[in-house]
């Protein structure tokens, strides 16, 4: 698929500064209620005081462990994206276009694959929120990836895995903003790819605390989850961080989905029709003739259509 094809984009400066602006505006709102709800547990202490020891007790004796919870409508442990709309997109970095007053003094380059000929890829991409690689291969081949799931070219299915848990001074953040994904994904799956998208763009250093879950939550709002009260609760409640944990150990066993014998070895990890991509993450077009190449291979009688390229003006 050529660039040209793939749908115009805005800048996503702006776009991305009106997400943050809002997930900033919904922390102080959510601030002020805590303060209230303060307030009122504040006024309502001592009562409560008097149910202590029956509640002792009732724990005591009907000790009920809670279920672990498991995220709905996911393919095995990956959220398949299945359709972008505009407003999910606004955030997606547009290529560079060429540079046109260079014609006519270099050779002419070569034809960019089109992954539309081809076969439709099976593309699963392993991410880490907090591993900068898993951030540098969203923000150089999203626009790509999202032109390909518009086009049906391509299914993309994105697996929220920790591999970094030790890695944000001890809050976890890693395993935390998986079950945020998760959360997402299953309380409002039509707007997961754009909370998955800024996580991605939008990532905190190694070693830092990252992200709370209040501010996890106040992302997921900005973004426009259908459910802001049930997703809030899910994250702040850290729903499927047993659930996240759990996938991240079955891809450490292997066999990743999408693949016959392959096991998670690193974040980000790209597997398309079972072939793991090695080139450079930051390289859309090393990755679209990477995914031309396995899914040709995986079609014979696929035959590739090149990208036609501008004729030099003398």
């Amino acid at each position: 698929m050529s660039s040209d094809e793939t749908p115009n984009v805005p800048s996503p400066r702006n776009s991305r500064e009106a997400v943050r602006e809002k997930a900033q505006q919904v922390h102080a709102k959510q601030s002020r209620a805590r303060i209230m709800r303060r307030v009122i547990i504040g006024a309502v202490a001592i009562v409560a005081v008097g149910a202590i020891g029956t509640a002792v007790t009732l724990a005591v004796t009907s000790s009920v462990s809670e279920p672990s919870l498991d995220p709905q409508g996911l393919a095995g442990d990956g959220i398949e994206v299945n359709s972008i709309s505009d407003g999910d997109i606004e955030t997606v970095p547009s290529t560079p276009a060429p540079d046109e007053s260079a014609a006519g003094t270099e050779e002419p380059a070569e034809p960019t694959p089109d992954p539309t000929a081809a076969p439709a890829a099976d593309v699963h991409v392993y991410v880490d929120y907090l591993s900068p690689g898993s951030g540098e291969f969203e923000r150089a081949n999203s626009r790509q990836l999202a032109g390909w799931i518009d086009e049906n070219a391509a299914t993309v299915t994105y697996h929220p895995v920790s591999m970094l848990t030790a890695s944000s001074n001890g809050t976890k953040y890693s395993l935390r903003s998986a079950a945020a994904a998760a959360c997402v994904a299953t309380h409002s799956p039509d707007k997961f790819y754009a909370y998955n998208h800024e996580l991605l763009v939008d990532q905190p250093d190694v070693d830092s605390s990252g992200r709370s879950d209040v501010e996890l939550a106040d992302l997921a709002v900005a973004v426009g989850v259908d459910t802001p009260k049930v997703v809030r609760s899910c994250i702040e409640g850290q729903d499927f961080v047993t659930w996240a944990k759990e996938a991240t150990s079955r891809a450490l066993a292997g066999p990743l989905d999408g693949s016959d014998d392959l096991v998670l070895t690193s974040a980000p990890m790209i597997v398309v029709n079972g072939e793991v991509y090695v080139g450079a993450l930051d390289d859309p077009a090393e990755f679209s003739q990477f995914v031309l190449t396995v899914a040709s291979e995986t079609e014979p009688t696929a035959t590739p259509t090149p990208t036609p390229t501008a004729t030099p003006t003398p």
